[in-house]
């Protein structure tokens, strides 16, 4: 087995060193992600939910989306995701329509209240990104998490 082949051991149980290595890693994801959630919610009073919503409808064509397809874009359930458009409506941030190709459906709409919203976040978000991630690791460790998350993510869309 060489360097970059991942490894395979069956139903073999993994060892005290791999075991340490996941803590390290789920213990430093959900860190980072505590702490970019509060920084988020202090410099913009946004969600982290609330600000993968408008990410996508900000990409999206006309800043709209049907809900099953915002759903599926940020890997959501969706009865979560109407829950919490429910909360975001309240606020402004986006708008429900019926959608005018299926009755059935409904579009998601960024308001102009939720694009200002998002553009005043973005760049605070962006900056603490920099600070607790990109600013702490060199160009190859970058590369390597990259490479990592490559790897991790591929074998969870082939099913294993």
């Amino acid at each position: 087995m060489t360097e970059n082949t991942p490894r395979r051991r069956g139903r073999q149980l993994p060892a005290a060193d791999e075991l340490r290595i996941w803590r390290e890693y789920i213990e430093t994801a959900e860190a980072l992600r505590s702490e970019l959630a509060a920084r988020l919610q202090t410099d913009s009073a946004l969600s982290p939910g609330d600000y993968a919503v408008m990410l996508a409808l900000s990409e999206a064509p006309e800043r709209r989306l049907r809900s099953s397809d915002l759903a599926a874009g940020i890997g959501w359930e969706r009865s979560r995701l109407s829950h919490h458009l429910g909360r975001m409506e309240r606020r402004a941030l986006i708008r429900r329509e019926d959608c005018a190709t299926d009755s059935r459906g409904a579009e998601i709409v960024l308001t102009d209240t939720g694009a200002a919203a998002f553009r005043g976040a973005t760049v605070p978000h962006l900056r603490a990104i920099r600070e607790l991630f990109v600013d702490r690791l060199t160009a190859d460790e970058m590369a390597a998490a990259g490479q990592v998350a490559a790897a991790l993510r591929s074998g969870l869309r082939s099913g294993g």
